[in-house]
């Protein structure tokens, strides 16, 4: 993108540049097409589940961050392979520490998932 550009411009090619990045997780992450799929299905039962409006929110976007925590974690695996395929254990962290990130949010998101249907269940 030019420095330049600004407004409305600005916005149409970043959101190109967004979608392109979108494209490239879904071609290259397997992990990011799998929580997409479970995004897709869950959201829907999310919303039709009997609850609030917050607990609706909580469910949809714990999903989300899963998703935006697995496309930074991949653009960390991007960038460390970029650098070099060599064997380092600052490049070893990083990757791990990316990976320790979305394992925490699924965590997160399963936790969210449970409580809500189990105060379904128990309604």
């Amino acid at each position: 993108m030019k420095p330049n550009q600004k407004g409305f411009v600005r916005l149409i090619y970043a959101t190109r540049y967004s979608w392109f990045g979108l494209r490239a997780a879904w071609r290259s992450e397997a992990a990011f097409r799998q929580e997409l799929v479970c995004f897709c299905v869950l959201t829907p039962m999310a919303l039709a589940f009997p609850v609030g409006g917050l607990e609706k929110l909580l469910l949809i976007g714990s999903l989300v961050a899963v998703i935006v925590v697995e496309l930074l974690n991949s653009a960390i695996e991007a960038v460390v392979d970029r650098i070099g395929h060599e064997r380092h254990e600052l490049s070893g962290q990083a990757k791990d520490m990316g990976s320790a990130a979305v394992l925490l949010t699924l965590l997160m998101a399963i936790s969210t998932w449970g409580y809500v249907v189990f105060s379904i269940l128990t309604m």
